[in-house]
């Protein structure tokens, strides 16, 4: 087994579910462009489409390596992922080699290299989100992926440490002098050993990275705990989150804080008992050595409160030389493609599942629209051909009746378009009160409040004041906003029940929107704030730079989720209004069609006949084309979800 061989199994369920994603987006170009010249599209259809189509093309799965120092987090991703250049590539090796947060990923709109954040950016109040845009900022070396020496190279940039004087450390919330070991981390010179770096994103077309997958690499506890993005950000949103442990140590008190502070149980979480290899002893036998793994396994599960199935042990050291020296023995008994197989069959699948169940929600409300537009286009017909046959033998005077009828159905359709327009009126109103608690100046307004009212306290009582006083009126103005859609919601559904049951226009509920997942998301963050500050008493001066900097990117959090709710209700309202005004313009167009007709027959009753038959084959296409409708529905949900497969040949074969 060669070195990529070992990693095989991982890349072939990558490669699946890319070239599944690839398939769905496919079908879904497909299915617009065909229900686009059957003139069935509007802008709400194209707007899920495409939301749709980016949530493919941006999908991607996270996966946080979280461990304490010297727990072999670095070697396990050397050895699942980086085993096929013949060598480490992170570095790897005792104490402490990760020293900044790493995201590894692949952007093909960048050339291979590696982005490093100056730790000096940690003094100004910006989150490293904030920061992800400005791009001049970075320093950016170049990385030959052709190169295993030149990889080793410049990822040993990302370890780099330099020594700071102890005020420039306490700036950046990096020393704590009131920390019983903080004399360790200073030389005889007084000065602290930080990190060069603040963050690493490495851009490297890995086989798996070009897949959508993303490794966050994370430091031990301490940094932790001093680099909010790691707490807010990167860590909660992950899709799994890896905690490494060491199986000479097992858990212990730094681990069980991480876990507790930062991990926790939940979906996605998974534990790797690392360095098994540790209990390998030519003086045991196999049995004992087995049975010593398992009591380790037994003791971490209860210890953490997991079953004993969501430990792994593995030994990412002896899995690495393995797979480089393809020694199939020693890769078995590393545990490693065992370990391996679980991510591919638990982690992808999973995420796969969370993709096609939002998909398939969004295709079954698209796919009514579309099956309600084509129900009424058939009922006009069948309408206009049953009227034009009951004239059959008519004299003119019954098709003079039938003209005043028609005449008086269209003038109460007008009717209702007048008091349309008081709704369009109000409409306008709630939109811009919508925005006026969702504005973006008060959120940074708020902000600016927040920040005076913590410098100007020292006190504990006074910051967690501010804060709970911050979330309390962001929430307030999330509420408020809220209400004004619900407000819209309910008066646009109003009209949909009107014109549909008046008028028989194919309207079912209006477009759906809550802000409620925004409200959400305000209190996952709040949570992380009270996790990481809600048991302090006694704030000492370097944890008050730590509370500012953790506000900092609470507040870039909070600006982020206030952009993106704006951003969704803007494209809402411009939609929501969308089908009642094309149903509108197409019932419109019908009646004056159905006039039009009957007026014609009225001039010249020779024409009947003609007209009856033209009537007939457009029912005869418009029937072709819903068949035709109704078969690219079914197969897009066969591509999305293959277990519509033998629904979709039943239908077509009956079809």
């Amino acid at each position: 087994m060669n070195a990529m061989g070992a990693t095989s199994n991982l890349v072939q369920k990558f490669q699946q579910y890319s070239d599944w994603r690839a398939a769905v987006g496919a079908a879904l170009q497909r299915y617009q462009e065909w229900t686009t010249e059957a003139n069935l599209s509007d802008s709400v259809s194209a707007q899920r489409i495409n939301k749709a189509l980016a949530r493919l093309d941006d999908d991607k799965l996270t996966i946080a390596f979280v461990a304490e120092f010297s727990r072999g987090k670095s070697e396990l991703i050397n050895a699942l992922f980086f085993a096929d250049y013949g060598q480490r590539i992170l570095p790897s090796s005792a104490g402490r080699t990760t020293m900044c947060p790493t995201e590894l990923l692949y952007d093909p709109s960048f050339p291979a290299c590696i982005r490093l954040l100056p730790i000096e950016t940690r003094a100004d109040a910006l989150s490293t989100s904030d920061y992800k845009n400005s791009q001049h900022v970075w320093t950016v070396l170049p990385l030959d992926i052709s190169s295993a020496d030149g990889m080793l190279e410049a990822f040993k940039q990302v370890s780099l440490t330099k020594w700071v004087s102890q005020e420039e450390a306490k700036r950046y919330g990096l020393f704590d002098e009131d920390d019983p070991d903080a004399a360790l981390a200073t030389d005889d010179a007084g000065r602290v050993q930080i990190s060069q770096w603040r963050h690493a994103i490495v851009n490297f077309p890995h086989p798996l990275l070009k897949q959508g997958l993303v490794i966050i690499d994370t430091p031990g506890l301490n940094a932790i705990g001093t680099e909010p993005e790691l707490t807010l950000n990167l860590i909660p949103n992950a899709h799994a989150v890896l905690f490494i442990l060491a199986a000479d140590t097992g858990v212990t008190k730094s681990d069980i804080d991480v876990w507790r502070n930062h991990i926790g149980s939940g979906a996605g979480r998974m534990v790797v008992l690392n360095k098994i290899d540790s209990m390998w002893d030519e003086l045991r036998s196999e049995a004992e050595i087995e049975s010593q793994i398992n009591h380790q396994i037994s003791s971490v599960a209860q210890t953490l409160g997991l079953s004993a199935s969501q430990i792994y042990p593995v030994s990412a050291q002896k899995g690495l030389v393995g797979k480089i020296n393809d020694e199939r023995a020693l890769l078995e008994r590393s545990r490693l493609p065992a370990f391996e197989n679980a991510l591919s069959h638990e982690l992808i699948p999973a995420k796969r599942n969370i993709i096609c169940s939002q998909l398939m929600a969004d295709i079954d409300d698209l796919t009514a629209a579309k099956q309600a537009v084509m129900a009424a286009r058939k009922r006009n017909i069948v309408e206009q051909l049953m009227e034009l046959k009951s004239l059959r033998g008519k004299n003119t005077n019954i098709i003079t009746h039938m003209m005043k009828r028609i005449d008086i159905e269209k003038k109460e359709f007008d009717e209702s378009l007048q008091k349309l327009q008081g709704t369009r009126m109000v409409f306008s109103r709630l939109s811009s009160e919508v925005f006026t608690t969702l504005s973006m100046s008060i959120i940074k307004e708020e902000i600016r409040q927040t920040k005076e009212e913590m410098e100007g306290s020292m006190f504990t009582a006074g910051f967690r004041s501010a804060v709970k006083t911050f979330f309390e009126k962001a929430q307030a103005n999330l509420v408020a906003s809220s209400q004004k859609t619900d407000e819209i919601s309910e008066m646009m559904s109003i009209m949909y029940r009107k014109f549909s049951t008046e008028h028989g226009l194919a309207l079912s509920t209006p477009m759906p929107f809550s802000l409620d997942k925004y409200q959400q998301e305000l209190r996952l963050i709040e949570g992380a704030y009270q996790r990481q500050f809600g048991a302090v008493t006694l704030l000492k001066t370097s944890q008050v730079v730590i509370m500012q900097k953790f506000f900092d990117s609470i507040a870039s959090r909070v600006k982020m989720n206030f952009l993106q709710a704006n951003r969704d209700v803007d494209s809402w309202l411009k939609v929501v209004m969308a089908p009642l005004e094309e149903q509108i313009r197409a019932h419109n167009g019908q009646l004056k069609q159905r006039l039009d007709s009957i007026a014609r027959v009225h001039v010249a009753i020779d024409s009947l006949e003609e007209k009856i038959a033209t009537i007939e084959t457009l029912h005869a296409a418009l029937d072709a084309q819903h068949k035709t409708l109704t078969a690219h529905e079914l197969a897009l949900k066969d591509v999305i979800n293959p277990e519509h497969g033998s629904k979709t040949r039943s239908l077509r074969n009956a079809a």
